[in-house]
């Protein structure tokens, strides 16, 4: 006989009622861990999306995404002429909000030379940019689909390809343009401002500005030489694609990393406090029946697997059923929830070890039942 089974199906609907609440406490953690995942790897996409190897920006900066980066367009050229480069490409980022469906869409607007490394590698829908302007390929994010055309600056754009999960550190989606238009958008004056600087004599800054230059190398050689050989120019900075991710998660999300991890640990100490709690619970209002159990002589194991099973099972079906729900409701969330596999499994260990020292309490107090409790009123 399984005193666990028997007891659980006496009081079925109260049982249920506390693995709900387990369930729901066990999404809201396995949700934490996704976000945090998500943010890594929200802040890597971008950085990943041409898949390069060597980033070349002004001197003194790490790169376009922790700092300010303006660099001359032609330095791709003096790139491409260093030993082991296969090509290279330059590249403009900023943010931009448009109007759209009557509301306002924040745009991470990345501009890249068509036929040259910056352009994302796979898109889902469309294809890519075959003119020189006015052609977009945007995050699905956006909720801009092929065929749509909205209005960056003075121009409008139609959008020709969709790309998915390309979104900044911040979480705002992505949209590629060709690097002319990029550059028109983001250090071209409008007409009246223009007229005001040619009126005081102002020099107008040159239009062929990037933010970075890009370079593909040959798998024969190593991306920390052919840094260090930029580097020796003095005039710029050079970084390595392991160093630019680096630099992303360690300074520019670094901090919302440790906070949304420190929240993380705290939720896990929150569900260990209320499981041991249910526990204990569930073991004291069962005091007389244990008690029976001793007085007819049932062994203490009988008692301790009673508890422990109990324990087990609630943190099995809260685990599952949280997972469930996370899974289904996940990719309504704002920013990208990404659970692997192996971070549920570990939760899933992580809640068995919880449980079976939770129920620590309750097997304590449960021994400590003195038999002669049955024979009250």
């Amino acid at each position: 006989m399984n005193l666990a089974y028997r007891d659980v199906r006496h009081n079925l609907f109260r049982f249920l009622l506390t693995c709900v609440g387990l369930s729901l406490l066990m999404a809201v953690v396995l949700s934490m861990i996704g976000i945090y995942n998500g943010l890594v790897v929200d802040a890597l996409t971008i950085a990943r999306a041409p898949a390069i190897d060597l980033w070349v920006v002004e001197s003194g900066t790490r790169g376009p995404f922790a700092e300010a980066s303006r660099i001359p367009g032609d330095t791709r050229e003096a790139v491409a002429r260093l030993h082991g480069v296969v090509a290279s490409g330059s590249i403009t980022y900023q943010t931009v909000e448009a109007e759209h469906a009557g509301g306002k869409l924040r745009l991470y607007v990345v501009g890249y030379e068509p036929g040259r490394p910056g352009a994302p590698v796979r898109l889902v829908a469309g294809r890519p940019i075959t003119q020189s302007h006015y052609e977009m390929i945007a995050d699905s994010r956006t909720g801009l689909t092929l065929g749509d055309r909205i209005r960056l600056g003075r121009h409008t754009f139609a959008v020709v390809g969709l790309v998915k999960n390309h979104v900044n550190s911040g979480g705002d989606p992505a949209a590629y343009i060709t690097l002319l238009d990029a550059q028109k958008l983001q250090f071209e004056l409008a007409p009246p401002a223009s007229r005001v600087q040619l009126a005081r004599g102002a020099e107008i800054q040159s239009k062929d500005t990037v933010n970075a230059v890009i370079a593909r190398l040959n798998p024969n050689a190593a991306p920390m030489r052919v840094a260090e050989t930029v580097r020796n120019w003095k005039h710029l900075a050079a970084t390595t694609q392991a160093e630019q991710e680096l630099i992303l998660t360690s300074s520019v999300v670094d901090r919302a990393r440790r906070q949304i991890g420190l929240f993380m640990f705290i939720l896990l100490v929150v569900s260990a406090v209320i499981i041991a709690l249910i526990i204990y619970t569930m073991t004291m209002e069962k005091v007389k029946q244990i008690a029976t159990l001793k007085l007819i002589g049932a062994p203490d194991r009988t008692i301790v697997g009673l508890i422990v099973q109990q324990a087990l099972a609630l943190g099995g079906i809260g685990w599952t059923f949280g997972l469930v729900i996370l899974l289904t409701i996940k990719d309504y969330f704002p920013r990208r929830v990404v659970l692997e596999p192996e971070n549920a499994l570990v939760f899933g260990g992580i809640i068995f070890m919880v449980c079976l020292v939770s129920s620590s309490l309750g097997v304590r107090a449960a021994l400590k039942v003195d038999p002669a409790a049955a024979l009250g009123g």
